[in-house]
């Protein structure tokens, strides 16, 4: 071998030698210790599903309720085109991963023949009592690979051994039919709703219980594990996953997966709280964000005209998904037993426009200039990589950082996601996001939001510009960074920044409100008018003060003295979807109306509304 061929041969093995040093020393290289608290791997599983749908359809369908007493007959449950595969099929279109029926709410009527009782729905005229709405619809989930879960409500305002002991053995019996005959269930859903006016087994009754202990979850856990162990379970305090603390479908701009264990429980008061959970929490709880597409959660035929708009929808997406939570959507079915096609195409339209928005990941394959790295395999590489189990981090210590993407030639931009590596923890407490400006000086985006918390996922919108150049800087962190996905996106040059809420609208007939107390409202028409509705829009503040649980609705004189009552009910939900409330009644012929709360929601409270209505 001459000199040549010698050192070619040594060249070739330092080269190998070295390739195998490099090998080693990316082996060798530890990932971030974990902060806690962690998510368990089926959290984990089911926040990756992103949005999912909700179904309520039963017998309040039928009886034009939101939460019926458990008095409606049975026989008025008769969806006649009912087709559980209309649903599945629209709800993938939707971009829906999975699904959550409503087997049993408040009322008390099971969409499946349940053997302990006699109110579900083999006492229908539905299929000849032969039915099983749970079965059709998870047989459906089954065929279409949609995933399949069921909401199961504690509260039963039908049995008469509500709010007793005997009613618990009953509860367990249903919880495992439903979770031993369907399949899988990716979720279980228990209402913080629990206790109050009811049929009781046909006494009208007030009943309450210790929200925290009556029902002792404790074994209600121990039973799920036995039977769907990969079901994470939604509660006020999880354990599984979180309540948002409220019904309009967003979570906040910062949003911790954390809830201090034990503390929250169905019914918590202190529920705005769950909007951004507990910073110094020591359980994972992550939030789900619940919605309808419509005011109500049932099927009201007066609200075919009031459902969300596809891009209603879209901002709610950034502001549930993209704020670290999931995205729960109801479609209340209608009387056919169908999805409206209102709803349908809306929904359909709001995910095309999704799609279409972050479809085009500017910054796929390129590499970032990180202002540190870890090493290894923990490089600038996994944060374009598209792959979920390749993270960027930070050395030991260092927990702020500079993500930067240089472009050949300028780029629109107006959106921008960042996700973190959650089964080592949520820890990224701030962050900002710029731009390179004409003069190549860093200028931070126009955005209407906190840039705090990051999480799983945080979708942000920013106002159009076009630049050569973004930057992400994260600013505090819980520990060293671990962020294993990020994209930039043009969204289109009209993409909205936010979307505004317009005020509900009440066309009324004049009136003037000649007396109000702490609990009534006098309305003097000016002369003797035929009427048949009321519509009552309680206070849209944050603090919704002083809502109308129970009310009657009466003609009167000038004074206020009754002379007939015209409806007496509740508004059921009021608390948590304080939405428009309209109210019909046998046509009257009257010059004055008489409002009145029999019972607050909060008690001591003085009658409070934002509007109201007379037709």
């Amino acid at each position: 071998m001459n000199r040549k061929q010698i050192r070619k041969s040594l060249a070739m093995l330092a080269c190998a030698a070295m390739l195998s040093v490099n090998a080693s020393a990316q082996k060798n290289v530890k990932a971030p210790e974990p902060v806690l608290p962690l998510p368990e791997q089926k959290q984990v599983d089911w926040q990756k599903m992103e949005t999912y749908a909700f179904i309520h359809f039963g017998l309040n369908t039928f009886n034009d309720r939101e939460w019926g007493y458990g008095d409606s007959d049975p026989k008025t449950f008769n969806p006649t085109h009912l087709d559980c595969e209309q649903w599945v099929k629209t709800l993938i279109a939707a971009g829906m991963k999975g699904v959550i029926f409503t087997a049993k709410h408040h009322d008390g009527f099971c969409l499946w023949p349940f053997e302990g009782n006699d109110y579900n729905v083999s006492k229908s005229p539905w299929r000849g009592g032969k039915g099983n709405v749970v079965r059709e619809l998870a047989d459906a989930c089954k065929k279409y690979g949609l995933k399949f879960a069921v909401y199961l409500s504690p509260w039963d305002r039908s049995r008469a051994e509500y709010a007793t002991p005997d009613y618990l053995p009953y509860f367990y019996a249903q919880l495992r039919d439903l979770l031993t005959n369907y399949g899988e269930v990716f979720e279980v859903w228990f209402d913080g709703a629990n206790g109050g006016d009811g049929y009781y087994g046909g006494a009208k009754d007030q009943r309450t219980i210790d929200r925290k202990n009556y029902y002792n979850y404790p074994r209600i856990f121990e039973i799920l594990d036995e039977i769907q162990p990969n079901a994470v379970v939604f509660g006020d305090g999880g354990p599984g996953c979180r309540w948002v603390g409220n019904e309009k479908g967003f979570a906040g701009e910062t949003n911790w997966s954390f809830l201090r264990k034990g503390e929250v429980y169905p019914g918590y008061p202190r529920h705005t709280e769950l909007t951004y959970g507990h910073a110094d929490g020591n359980q994972w709880t992550a939030a789900e964000c619940d919605v309808s597409i419509r005011p109500g959660w049932f099927y009201h035929p007066e609200e075919d005209s009031r459902v969300k708009s596809p891009e209603q929808l879209v901002d709610l997406y950034y502001r549930s998904v993209g704020h670290n939570a999931t995205f729960l959507l109801n479609f209340p079915v209608d009387r056919d037993g169908l999805i409206h096609p209102i709803d349908s195409a809306n929904a359909i339209a709001y995910h095309n426009i999704i799609q279409r928005e972050l479809s085009n990941n500017l910054v796929a394959g390129m590499k970032a200039r990180v202002s540190s790295e870890r090493g290894g395999q923990f490089t600038a590489k996994a944060l374009t990589d598209n792959s979920w189990d390749t993270y960027w981090a930070t050395p030991d210590g260092v927990t702020t950082g500079d993500i930067e993407f240089r472009f050949k030639k300028a780029q629109r931009m107006n959106r921008i996601m960042l996700q973190e590596y959650i089964p080592l923890g949520q820890r990224v407490k701030k962050f900002s996001v710029e731009y390179l400006d004409n003069k190549g000086q860093w200028q931070t985006v126009e955005q209407p939001e906190e840039t705090t918390t990051i999480g799983y996922k945080r979708l942000l919108r920013f106002a159009t510009v076009v630049s050569k150049g973004i930057r992400v800087r994260i600013l505090d962190s819980r520990g060293p960074l671990c962020i294993n996905n990020i994209g930039v996106y043009d969204g289109g040059k009209d993409a909205q920044l936010t979307w505004s809420k317009a005020a509900e609208s009440i066309k009324s007939l004049p009136f003037t409100v000649v007396k109000k107390t702490a609990d009534e409202v006098i309305i003097d028409l000016g002369e003797a008018k035929d009427i048949t509705t009321l519509q009552y829009l309680p206070d849209q503040s944050d603090h919704r003060k002083g809502l109308v649980h129970t009310y009657s609705i009466s003609t009167c004189d000038a004074n206020g003295n009754v002379q007939k009552t015209l409806k007496k009910d509740e508004f059921s939900n009021i608390q948590n979807n304080p939405i428009l409330q309209t109210v019909t009644f046998p046509t009257v012929k009257t010059r004055y109306l008489k409002f009145k709360a029999e019972r607050m929601v909060k008690a001591g409270e003085k009658m409070n509304y934002e509007k109201l209505g007379i037709n």
